[in-house]
Order: structure tokens, then C-alpha cells, then sequence
């Protein structure tokens, strides 16, 4: 009786163990599909995100639309947009978030946040302001079609491509200005200031001679391998589209913005002074800081850093043994650096820079991107409203990365190197973080190739703090630079917050910034002009750098001496950009798991 019952526990006990063990991979098959359903339609999405902007598609090595703008700005396009995204929002809801792991539960709430507030976004007027002196079409167009950007001139069909998007470069300018007049009606401007500094860069386009346009440069560089034939050709075709199309389309975009836009263009920089304008500022606070960051707490926090700082910078002054103020110690520094005065000696400043810091790199990082980069002077035609910056690499490192330097007027402004922007634009800033990112195949491509402007530009300037560890600042007029340039950004929750929230003038903020920051009046309202332009984006840059220098800290004082740098560096970046709040999240895990493993 007692063997009866022994077998009869036996084999309830196998039966329950195998009902666990169906249960088992049943759970983990039904997760599996789910999985692969919800990565369906993260590149279902992206395909025809994609199919909407092709010179985005363009930038990240996808050719298959480089004959394509885009419209972005058109009414029917912002239509298409709007009925993309509910549409993937709706299919979104009907998953269960919570039976995905952690890797698809992360790129679940990155895809919804960036779903959502893309449609909060389509309630502004961004599209009735379609024109200014950074980053809008008609002065990307000149890079697109340069023969050193992103648009490949290496075959007769790329060529050919590029002819078709001067096309729609035509009716986009069309569809601008179609839609500033109906800004115009609707009071939803630009400010004055910001059609000002566009103008020259507008009458930069309008040259004579055909051969001098930038558009005419992929002639000059032609490829050996085409036919005479095709050489002849592709020489017609292009000179007469710059003469006949180019060249006509530009000068109707300045005659239209000189003769109407400019005057009906508003005095008032903030974007507070347009309807609604508090509530699309907040908007931008959000989506450029990924943060719920009131504007009135950005701008005490800015205050907070500007003091800080400036002590740091008392005690450089006090380790050199100067007494005099901080005006008078940047030109005891400024007298004390080395200055160039011609573009070609600032840019070999810089290539011996990148020959001190590149070997230095394996001892703060496990992974290196594999892009290569350049370091080129911005083009003439746009150096007196750029400022210095990084254009990205493609994903296969066939088109470098391009570290472009601010060089305007550096013969009458001799032009020192500066050891922190290169960090910050180079390595290991935007160049190695994007590179890394877009490297990382195994990334949904919403993330691979997505972008967080608090981490990137968050990133970027903490990368400025790793001079030391890199072997740099080793003068003290680079470290001050690097302080500098830390303060610039402290100065910009300032300043930002000041003229789009709190009613400052464009003066008040030129001013400020000189006071703060020991900028030239020249220098101060170029940035002050950029921030009125271009609305929250210069929040994201000290945001992001706190909160990344808080998780390190954070690391060093919970693992102490069992901290490792490359190994942070690696986690931190490994998943691509990410909003603050996910990357703390997911760094506390790190740091948890850490300690685990030293136990």
C-alpha cells in the first residue's frame, strides 16, 4: 500500500512539473511572437517614417529615395504624419507591455514617448515659420548638393537623383512661401532678427557665374569612370539647372522674404509673444531636455551652475597666482596662447589635437566607433551664422564624419585651437557617441538612429570634462576654455528660459551672456540669435551633462575602487541614445548589478 501511494505521489508530482514545463514554453513562445510582432512594427513604422523624409533616409546610408525632398512642411504631409502615428499608436495598445523583457519593455515606452510627442508636436505652427538661418532647407540644400555631404555623387544615377531634387527643392520653396504668408495672416512670424541673419546667406546662392556655385562642385569632381558622353551631359544638365532653376528659385525666396516677409516680421524674439506660445515652448522643453523640467526651475538651475562655476574659475586664478579680475584674466591668457591666423594653420592646430587624444581613448572606453571623421572650416557662405559643429558618418563609415570649425574673420581674429570643443564635436563627443549608436545593428532602428538632443548634446559636453583624463589641458588657457564653455552652457538655461518665458529682449540677453560668460558682443549675439531661432534646444546641453556626471558619481561612490571607467563609458552609450529618466534607470541597474558581481 505504501509503494502504491509512492507511485501514485510520484507521478502527480511528474505530471505537475511537466504542466510547469508546458506552461513554460508556452509563456516563452507566446513572448517570442509577441516580440517579434512588436519589432514588426517598430520597422514597419520606420519604413514609412523613412518613405517622409528622404534626406533623413539619405543620412543614415539608405539610397533608396536620394531623388526625393520631402514636404515636410505641406499641409498634406503634416496630414500624413498625424494619421502614421495614430495609426501606430492604436496598433501599440493592443500589447501587453508587461510580458515583454526588459529590452522590449525599454524600446516599448522609447517608441511610445517618441510616438506621442510627435503628435503633441503637429498641434504647433513650426511649418508657417519654415525659413531661418539654421538647419532650415534652404540652407541645408547648398551642403545636400555640395558634393561633400550627405547626397552621393559617385554614379551617373546619383547625378541624375540629384537633378530630381532640385525639383522638389523648387516646390518646397514654393510651399514656404505660400505658407509665411499664411503665418503672415495668422501673426505667426519670425522674429525680425532671425530674417536678417538668413538674407546673406540667401544672396550667397545668387551667383553669376555659374561656376562658382557650390552647386556646380560635383561637376568639378566628376569620376574618371564616366564617359565623355555622360560628362558632357551631366556638365549641361547641371549648368542649366542652376542657371534656370537653382539660381531663380533662390532669388524669389530672398526677394519675397526682403520685400514682404522681413517687414511683417515681428520685433519680439520669445516665443511666448505668439499665440499659444507658452504651451508650444513647454513642448520643446520636454522634447529637448526629456524632462518635465518647469521652465522656471531650468532657469534657477542655470543661476545655480553660473555660481558654481565662476568659483572654479576663481580657483584656476588663485593656482596660477592671478589677482586681477576675470575680464583681465582672459587677456592675460589670450596674450600667453598661441593664435592663428589663416584657416588651413587652425585646422592642423586641431589635427594635432586629434593625434594626442585618439591613442588615449582605449583607456576610458572598451568600444570604439569604427567611422572615420574629418575636420573641415564651414563654407564661407554660411560661417557668419554657424556656429562650429558635427555632421554624422554613415552607419558603414563610407562617408566620414565632419567636424566643421567656426574659422569667420580669422585674419583680422587670430583663432586659437579649443581643446574642449574638439572633445565635445569630435572625440569622444558627437562623432563617437553617434557612430557608436548608429554601429549597433542590433538596435530597433528608431534607436539606432534616434536622437535625444539632452543625452547627445548631454554627452557631448561631458565628454569636455574627460580632458584631463585624455591628456589635455594641461595649459591653463585650455582648462579656462573648458570652464568657459561649461558656464557658456550654464548661461543658456538663462538665457533660453529668458526670452522665450520670461519677456527679455534680444539686448538683455546679449547682455547677459557678456557679463557671464566674457563673450565679445559679436560672439554673444550670434548665440543669442541661434537660441531665438531655434527654442529649448540649448536647455538640453547642461541638463544632460548633470544628470550623466551624477550617475558617474553615483558609480564611483557605491562601487568604489571596483569602479571601471571603460566599463561605465560602454554601458552608458551601448543602447544608443535614451531619454535621462530610462538612462538613470537603466544605470542604476548597471551599478546594482556591479556590486552583485563583486560580492
Amino acid at each position: 500500500m505504501k509503494d502504491r501511494s509512492v507511485t501514485i505521489l510520484f507521478l502527480l508530482l511528474t505530471l505537475f512539473f511537466s504542466t510547469i514545463g508546458c506552461g513554460s514554453h508556452w509563456t516563452s513562445a507566446h513572448r517570442a511572437a509577441d516580440s517579434r510582432k512588436l519589432h514588426e512594427l517598430f520597422d514597419s513604422y520606420f519604413e514609412e517614417h523613412l518613405r517622409l523624409h528622404p534626406v533623413f533616409a539619405t543620412s543614415i546610408g539608405d539610397h533608396r529615395y536620394d531623388d526625393q525632398l520631402g514636404d515636410g512642411i505641406s499641409e498634406a504631409h503634416r496630414e500624413r504624419q498625424r494619421l502614421l502615428i495614430a495609426r501606430t499608436l492604436d496598433e501599440l495598445s493592443k500589447f501587453e507591455r508587461d510580458s515583454f523583457d526588459a529590452g522590449d519593455q525599454l524600446s516599448y515606452d522609447l517608441f511610445k514617448r517618441q510616438l506621442s510627442l510627435g503628435f503633441e508636436g503637429l498641434q504647433f505652427h513650426q511649418h508657417l515659420i519654415p525659413v531661418q538661418q539654421l538647419f532650415s532647407t534652404p540652407i541645408e540644400f547648398p551642403l545636400l548638393g555640395s558634393g561633400s555631404g550627405i547626397h552621393p555623387f559617385r554614379t551617373v544615377r546619383d547625378y541624375e537623383n540629384f537633378l530630381k531634387r532640385i525639383a522638389g527643392f523648387q516646390a518646397w520653396v514654393e510651399t514656404a512661401i505660400a505658407n509665411m504668408q499664411r503665418g503672415i495672416e495668422l501673426g505667426i512670424v519670425q522674429p525680425k532678427v532671425v530674417m536678417e541673419r538668413t538674407l546673406p546667406q540667401l544672396e550667397a546662392m545668387l551667383s553669376s557665374d555659374v561656376k562658382q556655385s557650390i552647386f556646380y562642385q560635383p561637376v568639378r569632381q566628376m569620376p574618371s569612370s564616366f564617359s565623355e558622353a555622360e560628362k558632357t551631359r551631366i556638365t549641361t544638365e547641371y549648368t542649366q539647372a542652376i542657371e534656370e532653376r537653382i539660381i531663380p528659385t533662390y532669388k524669389k525666396l530672398h526677394a519675397f522674404i526682403k520685400e514682404h516677409y522681413l517687414p511683417k516680421s515681428r520685433a519680439s524674439v520669445g516665443l511666448s509673444e505668439l499665440t499659444g506660445g507658452n504651451e508650444w515652448y513647454a513642448h520643446l522643453v520636454r522634447v529637448h531636455t526629456t524632462t518635465d523640467l518647469a521652465p522656471d526651475e531650468i532657469f534657477q538651475l542655470g543661476q545655480n551652475e553660473i555660481e558654481r562655476i565662476k568659483a572654479e574659475i576663481d580657483k584656476l586664478k588663485e593656482k596660477v597666482n592671478f589677482r586681477g579680475n576675470s575680464a583681465e584674466f582672459t587677456k592675460y591668457l589670450s596674450a600667453n596662447a598661441p593664435n592663428y591666423t589663416t584657416k588651413e594653420e587652425l585646422i592642423r592646430a586641431y589635427e594635432k589635437i586629434r593625434a594626442q587624444v585618439t591613442p588615449q581613448l582605449v583607456t576610458l572606453f572598451g568600444r570604439i566607433p569604427k567611422a572615420p571623421y574629418e575636420i573641415r572650416p564651414i563654407e564661407d557662405f554660411r560661417e557668419r551664422s554657424a556656429p562650429s559643429q558635427y555632421r554624422s558618418a554613415s552607419p558603414d563609415g563610407s562617408r566620414p564624419g565632419i567636424f566643421y570649425i567656426n574659422a569667420a574673420g580669422i585674419k583680422a581674429s587670430p583663432r586659437r585651437p579649443s581643446e574642449s570643443l574638439f572633445l565635445h564635436e569630435a572625440v569622444p563627443g558627437h562623432h563617437f557617441q553617434i557612430s557608436l549608436s548608429r554601429e549597433q545593428e542590433s538596435l530597433p532602428r528608431f534607436r539606432r538612429f534616434g536622437s535625444y538632443t539632452a543625452f547627445v548634446e548631454g554627452w557631448a559636453l561631458y565628454a569636455e570634462s574627460l580632458g584631463t583624463e585624455l591628456g589635455l589641458y594641461t595649459e591653463p588657457h585650455q582648462y579656462f576654455s573648458r570652464l568657459n564653455s561649461e558656464l557658456f552652457r550654464a548661461a543658456r538655461l538663462v538665457v533660453d528660459v529668458g526670452l522665450h518665458r520670461k519677456g527679455w529682449t534680444r539686448e538683455q540677453a546679449v547682455r547677459f551672456l557678456m557679463d557671464n560668460t566674457l563673450t565679445s558682443e559679436s560672439g554673444a549675439a550670434l548665440e543669442i540669435d541661434r537660441y531665438i531661432a531655434i527654442p529649448g534646444q540649448a536647455l538640453a546641453y547642461k541638463i544632460g551633462q548633470l544628470k550623466i556626471s551624477a550617475i558617474r558619481s553615483k558609480a564611483e561612490k557605491l562601487l568604489g575602487p571596483k569602479f571601471n571607467i571603460r566599463a561605465f563609458h560602454d554601458e552608458l552609450l551601448k543602447d544608443g541614445a535614451l531619454p535621462l529618466d530610462p538612462l538613470e534607470v537603466k544605470m542604476d541597474a548597471w551599478i546594482s548589478g556591479q556590486k552583485w558581481n563583486q560580492t
